[in-house]
């Protein structure tokens, strides 16, 4: 049985049983029973799952582990955390990050005037806040304003000029002045496809000059006292450790260095995000080469050696890992629409009374091929395949005779391919390889996956159901957009394999794993395919609960979002139907129906291809 590697990436967070994808937790529900439920009411194209109790296991691990950590190390400091919106802003995510988190006080990061607004109407009073990025005077203002309405803000500045606007704001309101942090910029760089966060070129931070002139600004506007955080970050999705202990080195020892310099209300690092998850399936090629639980050490560790070392009281720790909160929560389900080889199904054969003579030999290869003969009789198939072309190019066999001739050769080669398997043998990768199936999926790669589009990140994928069954097929995905970008083709160091299906007969779904970190919020309605449908699911110790139904949206919204009038869009084609000299009264009415049940849907596909 194949297992996609679920054991890899999935985090003990799901597992195959019975030959389906399961939920590992409490009552442990099938995923294609979930998706059916779902279906049953009519709902058609990709849905998102989104379970509550994935992102409350990974905040407890993170606030475990840190504990764990500093008791290990005599760490005097708290551990503390806060997510950052722009990692998933959409509803329902948000709802299940305050509502699981609330136990540990996991707090928000915002980086836009947006989304300190958003963060401030979703925590309670006292809960961390932390607002990064460039800012002006209103979004400072926004700042002063939620910090008097009793909000534990801190504002990291970025640039002096924003230093001056917050002493300025300080000066001429009435408003409670929020801590303070000063972003710092480490020569420490990052490691992986981020690792420009981090370094002297890094977008974000103060040098060393700047930092010594914000502690003389704070101090002359008497605001020092409001200093409160370092942060640093240096990458998302870090994939070595060794980087991060050097940048906790020199942050550590900056942090050091500013509590002796007087800013004795400064007794927090922020280290930002970075923890890695893992979106590989694949043996020997995982993303990290770090555990949580080294990670926490580490950073407990070096830090607590720094401030020992200088007699320093040891600084509260904060995070911002938000991909390692919520990537895992989040499944794509997709159901398969074709299989573009599906025109080599025995049942099309055509086969005359009599047949030249090598067409024969193969309706005799494909009888008979066992474990015995596959090998050999592959061998023979596919020299007569190639006699046949020759043969059909010289005009002695007819184009029934070539449709019968590559039908036969086809299904001998997926026997032994069964028969033998394609692990150990290299003409058979080679020839499964070749021969790959297209898989067209029911939903937007651009929409639903863009980073793979983008930047050509994995996801985990594999069949929710069938693993009962042996895949033999090499498979290319292939989304319904119209754009040739949108493919996750056959990798043969990464390869994908997937079961050979009658979809006249079955459906065949598909999940994406660990979508639930920044796909929704860089998705974008290239070709107008919206949002897929999105439901949360609760489990219970004897089943589950579906609820947060959104549908993706119908046609018309669609075209309203981007700034058509829907109502003008209908008149008009109804009025194009109304005056169409072609169709009889009855049938006009009836297309009228038939357009507004069209439009109401949403854009995906509800039929086979």
């Amino acid at each position: 049985m194949n297992n996609y590697g679920i054991d890899i990436f999935s985090n003990n967070d799901f597992k195959i049983r019975d030959g389906e994808v399961k939920l590992n937790y409490k009552s442990k529900p099938s995923v294609i029973n979930i998706v059916q439920e779902i279906r049953s009411g009519g709902i058609r194209g990709p849905m998102l799952l989104r379970f509550p109790h994935l992102i409350k296991k990974q905040i407890k691990n993170l606030y475990t582990n840190f504990n764990n950590a500093m008791s290990e190390n005599n760490y005097n400091g708290s551990f503390n955390a806060v997510f950052p919106l722009k990692v998933n802003q959409f509803p329902n995510a948000i709802k299940a990050i305050t509502e699981q988190g609330k136990e540990f006080n996991y707090g928000l990061e915002a980086g836009s005037k947006a989304e300190l607004v958003l963060a401030m109407s979703q925590v309670e009073a006292g809960t961390n806040i932390t607002v990064n990025g460039f800012k002006d005077e209103e979004m400072i203002t926004i700042a002063f304003i939620g910090v008097s309405c009793g909000h534990n803000i801190t504002l990291t500045i970025e640039g002096l000029n924003e230093l001056e606007t917050i002493i300025e704001v300080a000066k001429n309101t009435n408003f409670k002045v929020p801590n303070i942090g000063i972003r710092i910029r480490l020569h420490s760089a990052g490691s992986g496809a981020w690792a420009k966060s981090g370094g002297m070129d890094a977008k974000f931070g103060l040098t060393s000059t700047e930092i010594i002139e914000a502690v003389a600004l704070l101090r002359e506007a008497d605001l020092l006292d409001s200093l409160s955080m370092i942060h640093f970050h240096i990458g998302s999705q870090m994939s070595d450790i060794a980087p991060l202990k050097k940048a906790l080195r020199e942050a550590g020892n900056i942090y050091a260095e500013l509590r002796m310099m007087g800013a004795q209300s400064l007794e927090n690092i922020n280290i930002g995000g970075g923890l890695a998850v893992e979106y590989d399936q694949h043996e020997n090629s995982q993303a990290h080469n770090y555990s949580i639980k080294e990670f926490s050490s580490s950073v407990v560790f070096l830090l607590g050696e720094i401030m020992d070392a200088k007699n320093i009281k040891h600084p509260n720790i904060y995070t911002e890992s938000g991909r390692y909160v919520v990537a895992s929560h989040a499944l794509l389900v997709a159901p398969v629409l074709e299989l573009f080889s599906q025109d080599y199904h025995e049942r099309l054969l055509n086969l005359k009374d009599v047949n030249p003579p090598l067409v024969q030999e193969l309706v005799s290869l494909n009888d008979l091929i066992s474990s015995k003969t596959s090998i050999e009789y592959l061998h023979d198939a596919l020299d007569h395949q190639e006699s046949l072309f020759t043969l059909f190019d010289l005009g002695y066999i007819d184009l029934q005779d070539r449709s019968n001739a590559e039908i036969l050769v086809h299904n001998i080669i997926k026997k032994a391919l069964y028969i033998e398997g394609f692990e150990g043998s290299r003409e058979l990768e080679l020839l499964q390889t070749r021969l790959q199936e297209r898989y067209l999926v029911n939903l937007s790669i651009f929409q639903s996956l863009p980073d793979y589009w983008g930047i050509k990140q994995d996801f985990p994928v594999m069949p929710i159901h069938n693993l009962e069954k042996k895949p033999i097929r090499a498979a290319s995905l292939w989304d319904i957009t119209c754009d040739s970008d949108g493919e996750i083709g056959f990798n043969p160091s990464k390869p994908l394999h997937l079961h050979d299906v009658d979809l006249d007969n079955e459906e065949y779904f598909l999940g994406f794993f660990n979508v639930g970190a920044y796909q929704e919020t860089l998705g974008m309605n290239h070709n107008l395919f919206s949002r897929p449908n999105e439901y949360t699911i609760n489990i219970t110790e004897d089943g589950y609960n579906i609820s947060n139904g959104i549908e993706s949206e119908n046609i018309l919204d669609i075209l309203e979002d981007i700034g058509y009038s829907g109502k003008s869009i209908l008149n008009k084609l109804e009025n194009d139907i109304l005056q169409s000299e072609f169709i009889t009264t009855q049938e006009k009415a009836d297309t009228l129906a038939q357009l507004n049940t069209y439009l109401k849907q949403n854009g995906y596909l509800r039929t086979t291809y």
